[in-house]
């Protein structure tokens, strides 16, 4: 049957081949109601955008919730008339309400095959601009491009419309990019970007920029320089931002050289300058920052000098918090603070970045109170602290153990209304342990957790550490029991700590059973693990018990004992009046290369002194001498005390001006 159907709205006719005339009265009632919810009728002879997306949104199609009359066909019945529509009566005007709809719904695999048919070599309904627009705007705004779509049909898709001349606008294009380039998809990004050139399409500053921006994160420097080069060829005039893109990526890979010469083409300098785009005060900024972080501060301090002879580019805030921060960076805080007199010169406004660069920076060469001063001044002049600001002196007071000091910043911290952080707990919380005040420390802890946040391992140690020396086993373990329940698991730290505290307490066996532990937790124990238990053992005077972890350690653990342990297990075996045993373990130090140092010479030489053996003594004072040790307080007091008693003070004289003291005069040397 052959219909020739009236559309209301057009100035033409079409005509309609359907299979049968069932199907002609629905389709005829779809028509119609297309035309009862138009208003205008220049719109639809329009064929603007703007009249197809009025038309688009005032059809049930594209509102496929909105009975509009109750003959309006619904989406599915609407699809399925569409299929069984002779392929010459179909167009781009009447697939793009359907593909809308179905795309709206989600229906991305009818939307998918709706699309391919448009896309055919031979189809007589090839997709037009609006289509492009409803395609590229759903890939646009989904959270991840496509929504069933892989990232490299995306791609595909996008080719496929730009060899039918249907392109993605720039801002389309630009934001296309920037979600592959978020997935990690940078050569999918690259390949889009190159399509549509090669097709024929728009290609702007904006969409290469969100490329250059993806390359950039992933220092794909080569790349970008590429890319630069094929705008230039391409005539696609690079913007500001497109140079501040690659410039701040050179400098974040420490390349401020290269940065450089970006920077002088920009001023019209060197080969190849870029006419029409002008450096503004962020790019200044970012090479400014750049320069601070490799160490060139005074380059930074040349630039921020022409800055100020340039009426378009004067120096802000941010110019200046760069190059305090810089010279704060590198300990020189006179510099910072000069700069920062010079911001009030040239009436620039200070903000709360400036005061907790300069805060921190006097925090960390140890001028503490000089950042409360700077502080203080700058409360009396308006501009408050943050979180960071107090986050600073607040480490800063508990790394010189003011502990008070800290927790008044802390109470004026939550008075003043900021939020402390994890690091400001962590930081009052191992500054409360190893001050031993483990009750305040226990209060911060409960505030920390109703702060909803959660103690690391290193958080756990210091308190376990805190609570060992306190010899609160009840809470050491309430602590361990802790850990397990959140999920947090001991370390090396935790388990020497408890082997450390066991053994001091005398408690062995359990010590021992805390090792097995950490080995059966795939922890193999360390030099500070088997020295907590030697010590604890020649602190209970039971040397020989430690001699056999000792020789325990040499032969099987592959451990190396280091000089701690040399001189814990010296200094027992002396006091023990085992001097001849004490000399035979520095023997075994030089056989093994372990240096030893002025403690350990002291404690073999009030050994010796006490067993009266002046030979010794004259060969251990050599040996120090050779191997360039210099002698302490308690040295020169153990020697004084010996030689001056009994004659032998020249020796004396002789060791501490450096020389040898054999009792052969042509064997001195230096």
């Amino acid at each position: 049957m052959r219909i020739r159907l009236p559309l209301l709205h057009y100035s033409t006719t079409t005509t309609l081949r359907l299979s049968s005339s069932s199907l002609a009265l629905p389709f005829l009632h779809q028509r119609r109601s297309f035309s009862y919810v138009s208003s205008d009728d220049s719109d639809l002879e329009s064929d603007s955008t703007h009249s197809q997306r009025k038309f688009i949104s005032n059809t049930p199609l594209a509102n496929p919730n909105n009975k509009c009359l109750t003959k309006a066909p619904t989406l599915d019945e609407s699809l399925s008339l569409f299929y069984k529509l002779d392929p010459s009566s179909k167009s781009a005007r009447i697939c793009n309400p359907l593909l809308k709809s179905l795309l709206k719904l989600g229906r991305t695999d009818d939307a998918r095959h709706l699309l391919d048919q448009m896309l055919q070599p031979d189809s007589k309904f090839p997709p037009d601009d609006f289509t492009g627009e409803i395609v590229f705007g759903d890939l646009v705004k989904r959270d991840r491009p496509g929504n069933g779509l892989a990232d490299e049909e995306i791609v595909g898709l996008v080719t496929k419309l730009g060899e039918r001349g249907v392109f993605p606008d720039t801002f389309k294009l630009t934001q296309l990019i920037s979600k592959l380039c978020g997935n990690r998809k940078n050569g999918l990004a690259w390949d889009i970007l190159h399509n549509v050139m090669k097709l024929g399409g728009t290609v702007e500053a904006a969409s290469c920029n969100a490329l250059l921006t993806g390359l950039g994160r992933e220092r794909e420097i080569k790349k970008m320089n590429k890319l630069l080069a094929e705008m230039e060829e391409k005539k696609i005039h690079p913007s500001v931002v497109t140079f501040g893109i690659l410039i701040n990526n050179l400098c974040k890979a420490r390349r401020i050289n290269d940065a450089l010469v970006v920077f002088d083409k920009l001023r019209g300098k060197g080969e190849k300058s870029w006419i029409g785009v002008e450096p503004d005060v962020v790019l200044y900024n970012t090479l400014i920052n750049g320069l601070c972080k490799v160490g060139r501060e005074e380059d930074g301090l040349s630039l921020l000098e022409e800055m100020k002879t340039d009426m378009k580019n004067k120096p802000n805030a941010v110019t200046y918090n760069c190059l305090i921060d810089g010279f704060c960076k590198i300990g020189n805080i006179d510099k910072a603070r000069e700069l920062f007199g010079l911001m009030k010169e040239e009436q620039v406004q200070p903000n709360v970045v400036t005061l907790n660069t300069l805060v921190d920076g006097m925090c960390k060469t140890g001028k503490v109170y000089s950042a409360v001063e700077f502080f203080n001044e700058m409360k009396g002049k308006g501009l408050k602290g943050n979180a960071v600001t107090y986050t600073a002196l607040i480490s800063a007071f508990c790394g010189v153990n003011n502990i008070d000091k800290a927790m008044q910043y802390f109470d004026e911290m939550l008075s003043s209304g900021c939020s402390p952080d994890a690091i400001v707990y962590y930081s009052l919380i191992s500054g409360l342990s190893i001050a031993g005040r483990m009750d305040d420390a226990s209060v911060v802890v409960s505030q920390l957790k109703r702060a909803g946040f959660g103690l690391d391992r290193e958080c756990y140690n210091v308190l376990i550490s805190g609570f060992c020396k306190k010899k609160k086993l009840e809470r050491v373990y309430e602590m361990l029991n802790e850990m397990e329940k959140t999920g947090v698991k001991p370390d090396i730290v935790t388990y020497n700590t408890l082997v450390s505290y066991l053994g001091k307490a005398g408690d062995f066996a359990s010590a021992t059973k805390v090792m097995k532990k950490m080995i059966k937790e795939g922890l193999k124990p360390s030099v500070v693990t088997y020295g907590a238990v030697i010590h604890a053992y020649c602190l209970k005077k039971n040397v020989d018990e430690a001699m056999k972890i000792f020789e325990e350690m040499c032969s099987t653990s592959m451990v190396p004992p280091n000089t701690v342990i040399y001189n814990i297990l010296i200094d027992a075996l002396c006091k023990n009046n085992n001097v001849e045993r004490a000399v035979s373990l520095m023997d075994d130090m030089k056989v093994k290369g372990v240096r030893p140092n002025t403690t350990t010479y002291n404690a073999v030489l009030k050994g010796v002194r006490d067993k009266r053996m002046l030979d010794k003594g004259f060969e251990l004072m050599d040996r120090m001498v050779e191997d360039a040790c210099s002698p302490d307080f308690v040295t020169m007091e153990i020697l004084t005390e010996w030689l001056s008693a009994i004659g032998e003070i020249e020796k004396l004289k002789l060791f501490v001006e450096g020389y040898r003291v054999s009792s052969n005069p042509s064997s001195l040397q230096t």
